[in-house]
């Protein structure tokens, strides 16, 4: 049984939280706080397995909360947010601090989302309450240079790209739980002129320019959100918007991305599957697929024909995923060459690429 501390200003909404858990047979509201400094009080004396929490919240914030919590008693949180420019930039604060998940707030009195949504959270807290969730140890701010703006595209620049040597190769990278910052930390480690990535990270729409600054603001390579017929070249990485699929495809001798507003696939768009099959496709051997922490298995099939067309293929080890289902899964059909720690796969890239 997984015991859940629901804390949110809105009484109208703990309330309807509270209904849904109560039909989920795993799941016990141990009790709801309006404010962190009540809910500090009942974490002590209820013990909870995970919270959900708020972003927006009275007397403390939920980010000033959530610091202090995964510092000193750490607990799996799911934090559910506004769909909005700055709640974007608040939830991915969250999880860049040790938050496991979040979900959008629905709106209130759309019935026909309701049910959706109450499975949707429900799987999230089954899945927080198995995570990986490590005291928050803060690293001293860096300061990294603005190069987000820049265009992504090199003028003048045609052809298959590739690494100096001579060995062409495109990066594709998926993830999904714990993936905004898995990929913060394997993108860190890349050099300026890397292989161009492709990367399909599970995120609403509203969140897409705030996830591409983040990355941004750790690499030495330039970060954009993928627009369609944009051409790949080496040292830049295209992140799938929120609301599209993220493909590649060859224009002449130009690699280009393709964006296909398509239906759900593993309940998601972007799908982590759609890109690797386009990129088994259109790369075979001269590609590197990776695959990050996440719930579900999106991705896992991908991987597999990326194998067989002889791509190289990385997944993150259980050990340093926040949730080992998507990388599992991949390691379940046998299309794995190489499984790694989070903090050994950017040096992997390195190698492989030449």
């Amino acid at each position: 049984m997984t015991r859940v501390l629901i804390i949110d200003d809105s009484a109208l909404f703990r309330k309807m939280l509270g209904k849904i858990f109560a039909e989920a047979s795993d799941i016990e509201v141990v009790g709801s706080a309006a404010d962190p400094l009540i809910a500090r009080d009942k974490i002590k004396k209820l013990n909870p397995d995970v919270l959900t929490l708020d972003v927006e919240m009275p007397r403390m914030d939920g980010l000033t909360f959530l610091r202090n919590l995964m510092r000193l008693r750490p607990i799996p949180v799911v934090m559910i947010s506004a769909l909005t420019t700055q709640g974007a930039a608040q939830t991915l604060a969250a999880l860049e601090l040790g938050a496991v998940d979040f979900l959008p707030k629905p709106r209130m009195g759309a019935d026909d989302n309701l049910q959706s949504y109450a499975e949707e959270i429900v799987a999230k807290v089954r899945m927080a309450a198995r995570a990986h969730v490590r005291a928050l140890v803060e690293a001293p701010q860096r300061n990294h240079p603005p190069v987000f703006k820049k265009e992504a595209a090199i003028p003048g620049n045609s052809g298959r790209q590739g690494v100096p040597g001579g060995r062409s190769k495109l990066i594709a990278l998926g993830a999904s739980t714990g993936g905004t910052e898995a990929i913060k930390n394997v993108v860190s480690g890349l050099a300026a002129m890397s292989p161009a990535m492709v990367v399909s990270q599970h995120l609403p729409a509203a969140f897409s320019d705030s996830f591409a600054r983040h990355v941004d603001q750790v690499t030495a390579m330039k970060v954009c959100i993928a627009r369609d017929n944009q051409e790949i070249v080496s040292g830049n990485i295209y992140i799938a918007p929120g609301d599209q699929h993220l493909l590649v495809a060859w224009q002449g001798r130009k690699l280009i991305c393709r964006l296909q507003d398509g239906p759900l696939v593993n309940r998601h768009k972007p799908a982590v599957d759609v890109m690797f099959r386009s990129v088994a496709e259109h790369i075979g051997a001269d590609a590197i697929g990776i695959l990050l922490t996440g719930m579900g298995a999106d991705g896992a099939k991908g991987m597999q024909e990326m194998h067989a067309a002889g791509a190289a293929t990385i997944v993150q080890d259980e050990s340093s995923s926040v949730v080992w289902g998507m990388p599992g899964e991949a390691c379940k059909l046998g299309c794995v060459d190489h499984v790694m720690a989070l903090d050994e796969i950017a040096g992997k890239i390195m190698a492989l690429a030449g």
